[in-house]
């Protein structure tokens, strides 16, 4: 008996150390907001560029390439077992729950949030509410991730120009050049997310949001955001060195 209890307790301990295949990490991308960053990153590093730049940027900021590279620098920051409680969490009802809600925001146009931002200049949200928001901005990264995107799509922008100029640039004299413009852009990131999540989750009961600011802050789903968020400006800095051969 204790030899089979042994031989159960090594076989779980080697499945949940497994690592993950890159495409496992697909519909934790599409659950967790990383796909959309990297369908956003083309169109707005192309933005007012001539046919021939965008095509170049097109290329080499495409969507599946971007999240398939963050996906195999993951792989050894999360085994199976981590991939799938992640997978749950994020894919359970509660989270559909607030999904919905972000996705009724967008439904019903931008007029609503727009008059309820210039409410919150009158009147502040209760200092309880703000701060689970804020404790679930942290905990889902969701300013951090904006700010990255569009800090790497300035810094890649700027890089273009340079080019342009016949000039070059080493990655890390760029971000030295570009450092001040990321605490702006982290300041305006915050103030859209804040108001956007206040609005989005207006009806939702305080207790489900402190619920649902938890299940971020699990280890899995938190080792997935963190990791990302380290690997990405790498990636970003890859593609810009792409553009110079």
């Amino acid at each position: 008996m204790r030899l089979l209890l042994l031989a159960l307790l090594l076989s779980t301990s080697l499945a949940h150390a497994t690592p993950p295949k890159a495409d496992a990490f697909a519909p934790l991308f599409e659950l967790a907001g990383i796909r959309l960053l990297c369908e956003q990153s083309a169109p707005l590093v192309q933005r007012g560029l001539t046919d021939k730049q965008q095509a170049q940027l097109a290329k080499a900021f495409a969507a599946d390439s971007l999240c398939l590279d963050l996906a195999k620098g993951l792989i050894g920051k999360l085994d199976q077992a981590q991939v799938q409680q992640a997978k749950q969490l994020l894919e359970s009802p509660l989270a559909q729950e607030f999904t919905a809600a972000e996705r009724s925001v967008g439904a019903g146009g931008a007029e609503g949030l727009a008059a309820y931002r210039k409410q919150l200049d009158a009147r502040p949200p209760r200092g309880e509410r703000l701060a689970l928001v804020r404790r679930l901005d942290s905990a889902a990264h969701t300013t951090t991730l904006a700010t990255l995107l569009r800090y790497e799509v300035g810094k890649t922008q700027a890089f273009l120009a340079l080019q342009a100029r016949g000039e070059s640039i080493e990655e890390k004299a760029l971000s030295t050049q570009t450092k001040a413009q990321e605490e702006a852009l982290r300041a305006s990131s915050v103030k859209a997310v804040e108001s956007f999540m206040l609005y989005a989750y207006r009806q939702m009961p305080s207790e489900k949001l402190a619920e649902y600011a938890a299940l971020y802050e699990q280890p899995a789903v938190a080792q997935l955001l963190d990791s990302s968020v380290q690997l990405l400006p790498g990636l970003f800095a890859a593609r810009r060195a792409q553009l110079n051969k």
